[in-house]
């Protein structure tokens, strides 16, 4: 997850960065340095950014030549 992506799923979901580390249990230090591009996470801090959001909707597409990005899951899906 790159910290472009991070900020977008939030923004779909509504959701504010106290929110999203409420949900994780990021500190928001963490989160704020992450998405402002300044540092970059250890690997289980981005799971919990990452399952976090997915289980608020989130679904995030892989590079696939055109970029990363996210989109809100279907319901049902």
């Amino acid at each position: 997850m790159t910290p472009e992506q991070c900020r977008a799923a939030r923004a779909l979901l509504g959701m504010t960065q106290d929110g999203l580390c409420e949900a994780s249990g990021v500190s928001i230090k963490t989160l704020v340095d992450f998405e402002g591009g300044r540092t970059t996470p250890y690997a289980s801090t981005l799971e919990k950014l990452h399952s976090a959001l997915e289980a608020a909707g989130v679904v995030f597409i892989a590079s696939n030549g055109q970029g990363a990005g996210v989109r809100l899951r279907e319901p049902g899906e």
